[in-house]
């Protein structure tokens, strides 16, 4: 096994784990959407596998043979051309949110990335997860 299969292997074990996390979260902030610990619990997950999602593409990529990944942006445009990904759209405004949430703390903000992860990412990176077990 190349030294690039097992790192990739190795990140999809970390992102599966984050995965775990993410989910939970996800689960206790529909019990209690009103509660900001659990909505910020959420963001924070979010945060942690939205950069775990981008390695992971980049790692499997470059076990298939791409070069110049510098970036999780030309990472997901080379999946979606590669067809790793259904859309290279969602997954670049899970970046943009990730950097909002990074880097700030605003009310608007938060409720809106919330509805993000609650409505679009989670089933976005479901779909990662299935395509990536695929490929093991």
């Amino acid at each position: 096994m190349s030294d690039q299969s097992i790192r990739w292997r190795q990140r999809y074990q970390n992102f599966q784990k984050a995965l775990e996390v993410f989910e939970r979260r996800l689960k206790a902030f529909r019990i209690c959407p009103e509660e900001e610990a659990e909505q910020m619990a959420l963001v924070q997950a979010f945060e942690i596998i939205v950069e775990l999602s981008w390695k992971l593409i980049k790692d499997y990529l470059e076990y298939q043979g791409f070069k110049e990944l510098d970036s999780p942006k030309q990472s997901i445009r080379q999946a979606w051309q590669s067809g790793l990904l259904s859309s290279a759209e969602p997954w670049m405004a899970a970046l943009q949110k990730r950097n909002l949430t990074s880097h700030t703390y605003n009310e608007a903000t938060l409720q809106n990335v919330v509805r993000f992860i609650e409505q679009e990412f989670s089933v976005m990176v479901a779909e990662l997860d299935s395509q990536m077990q695929s490929n093991l």
